[in-house]
């Protein structure tokens, strides 16, 4: 990976927030899109050089403001590409948007392994070239491009998740925005069974339970009475001191390695007192920490 030393352009993407992605054909375009689809960036690939204006000026709509940023997947299908792509700058630049310009590229041997996955054709290859002639004659037109980026990746020793981690790193969370990877919480119950989006699972049926105290059998663990009880007893809280501290040890971890979304299912018997009760502290902990965590107590009504 190569870092190309920006110019405005880092200032005007913190304000702007808008990336253009291109690069060699088979170099990871696609995979970096969904990272940045995933970040909850409004994301179109395939598009025109020539349209980039009109869906940048579409991000000023009430409708868009939920969207972290843009980002604009482009390369050679178009033709004159190289020519579109200087114009298309040029444009944004006369509305003073400075985009930031990621150019994904690999080492030959490596592109021609992937085609030969994939089974699908090089855009060159269309016009009578074979493949090794197509990615060299792609590398050599695309260069104009590769110079002006602010950001060079070279993908040729990366994995989906390496490419995922480096734009997280660069497109990330900045300094007081959530972390980048999402946590669900689910509660459950073990007599419904559990889960299976979970990654991590959590048996909680050996904390107090308070089905069998009759004042608080119908109440819920969203209930204090139902939350004191659970965690009067000593192994209730030192449970949970020591989970809520290997999750906030595992997380950020789990970041590092490009995971985008974990999901954490706590179960008791019936899914309504002890698994409600730690998913509820879970979650207050998690967000305390910064992480985007989204809450579904799925057996609360059946337990």
């Amino acid at each position: 990976m190569t870092d190309v030393a920006p110019t405005c352009h880092s200032e005007s993407f913190s304000k702007g927030k808008v990336c253009i992605v291109t690069g060699l054909s088979g170099a990871g375009k696609s995979t970096a899109l969904k990272v940045f689809e995933d970040m909850g960036h409004f994301v179109v690939d395939g598009l025109p050089a020539g349209m980039a204006s009109e869906m940048v000026a579409m991000m000023s709509r009430p409708s868009m403001a939920h969207f972290k940023g843009i980002a604009l997947g482009m390369d050679l299908r178009q033709s004159n590409f190289v020519d579109e792509m200087i114009d298309c700058l040029n444009a944004l630049a006369r509305q003073n948007v400075h985009p930031m310009l990621l150019f994904l590229e690999a080492d030959s041997l490596e592109l021609v392994r992937r085609y030969a996955t994939t089974r699908r054709p090089h855009p060159l290859e269309r016009k009578g070239l074979g493949l090794e002639a197509a990615l060299q004659e792609e590398r050599n037109s695309l260069l104009p491009l590769r110079e002006m980026a602010d950001l060079v990746i070279d993908t040729s020793r990366f994995s989906i998740h390496d490419l995922r981690r480096a734009i997280q790193k660069r497109w990330g969370r900045s300094k007081g925005k959530l972390r980048s990877v999402r946590v669900n919480v689910i509660s459950f119950g073990f007599k419904y069974g559990v889960p299976r989006e979970a990654d991590l699972v959590f048996d909680l049926r050996f904390l107090p339970n308070p089905y069998f105290v009759e004042n608080l059998r119908p109440l819920s663990g969203l209930d204090k009475s139902v939350v004191e009880y659970v965690f009067h007893a000593q192994q209730s809280t030192e449970y949970r001191h020591k989970l809520l501290d290997l999750l906030l040890f595992m997380l950020p971890l789990m970041e590092a390695e490009g995971r985008y979304r974990v999901t954490i299912a706590v179960g008791c018997t019936g899914g309504r007192h002890r698994s409600v009760a730690m998913a509820e502290e879970i979650c207050q902990a998690l967000r305390q920490a910064d992480y985007p965590v989204y809450l579904e107590h799925r057996h609360l009504e059946l337990g």
